[in-house]
């Protein structure tokens, strides 16, 4: 995160921290483009408004060293801003004040842009052993159809369209209509174990799901 106001980072940074995603927040331009040369990153969050070089000039610069995906995170409300940003090479642009909910579901669907243009790419990527069909409201597992109440169909349909990122109990329970307000961290957990049992997964050498310590759970078959 490229960003000099340090306590709106550390709120998103927390925020991030719940869903597994580490941020590393630079407040220096210049020093962030060095390391994004040295240091490893999946993705940029760009402020405009920087001390010493401006920050579509830090998208530009970012874009022309890196394949790195780029949000742009500006209170700049000029279109204009936002134009330039997006043709010099910025994968998005969310306009502050913002919910940090809607950052972390700009970030998951980037991400997953990204992913998809890795899986077309990647010829020895194994494919998911699950299919998840809307319309006829079914997920298979090679192929077979699981016989699962709605309560399940719901959380791992969820986790599969979130494939590969961790998902706490909390985001369950803000996102997943069958599961309500007053549900305690235990009854998704049941309802996990149940799911693990329809797919055959061992909770305690798990193939398929996951737990992430501290966090949730991801779908990683």
């Amino acid at each position: 995160m490229i960003e000099d106001d340090l306590e709106f980072a550390e709120i998103l940074s927390e925020f991030l921290e719940q869903y597994h995603i580490d941020v590393k927040v630079v407040d220096d331009p210049y020093i962030a483009l060095s390391t994004v040369k040295v240091e490893a990153f999946d993705m940029v969050l760009l402020d405009l408004t920087l001390p010493g070089m401006d920050g579509l000039d830090v998208c530009k610069s970012l874009r022309e060293s890196t394949k790195l995906p780029i949000i742009i995170s500006s209170a700049r409300g000029d279109v204009s801003d936002k134009v330039i940003g997006l043709q010099l090479g910025a994968d998005d642009y969310l306009p502050k004040p913002y919910d940090p909910k809607e950052l972390y579901a700009r970030i998951l669907s980037v991400m997953r842009r990204y992913g998809k243009q890795e899986e077309s790419g990647g010829k020895n990527k194994k494919p998911s052993v699950f299919r998840l069909e809307r319309g006829e409201h079914l997920i298979y597992m090679n192929d077979a159809p699981l016989n699962l109440t709605n309560a399940e169909y719901d959380v791992l349909a969820y986790m599969i369209e979130k494939h590969g990122f961790a998902i706490s109990r909390d985001e369950m329970i803000d996102n997943i209509d069958s599961i309500n307000y007053d549900s305690s961290y235990k009854s998704i957990d049941v309802l996990i174990g149940r799911i693990r049992n329809k797919i055959g997964d061992n909770s305690k050498n798990p193939v398929y799901i996951h737990s992430v310590r501290g966090i949730g759970y991801k779908v990683v078959g």
